[in-house]
């Protein structure tokens, strides 16, 4: 889709996927704090995704070469290390949990709403 409309519309959709991805896993942590042993897992991208937009600008790449850095950005899940303070070595701390899950959740209604906003102007656009 970027040749069409530049790279603005897969940027939203790859974050949006990955924060899906974010909120599965922390969701998966929720329903995983009473199961002895559990170790949480989080996801991590922005890093990842900041850092390979960065040098794909510096090296002055095409509309293209940013389309391509776009669509082939990951995310990654981590398992943590962490000590757990209870005694069946489970490590999930529900209130840390919720927290990310809200934290996500705005964050994916705010790409969702850049989102909605970029294809209003389009068809504002075309209809012109």
């Amino acid at each position: 889709m970027n040749g069409i409309f530049g790279n603005s519309i897969s940027m939203a959709e790859k974050a949006l996927g990955h924060l899906w991805s974010r909120q599965q896993v922390t969701l998966n942590n929720i329903a995983n704090v009473e199961t002895p042993g559990y170790k949480a897992r989080y996801v991590t991208f922005e890093d990842e995704f900041r850092r390979r937009l960065q040098t794909g600008r510096q090296g002055a790449g095409t509309s293209r070469d940013m389309g391509n850095i776009i669509n082939s950005s990951r995310y990654f899940i981590h398992d943590t290390k962490n000590e757990s303070a209870r005694m069946d070595g489970n490590n999930v701390n529900l209130d840390v949990e919720n927290v990310e899950l809200a934290r996500t959740n705005l964050q994916y209604q705010y790409q969702l709403n850049a989102l909605n906003s970029e294809v209003s102007r389009l068809r504002t656009v075309i209809k012109s």
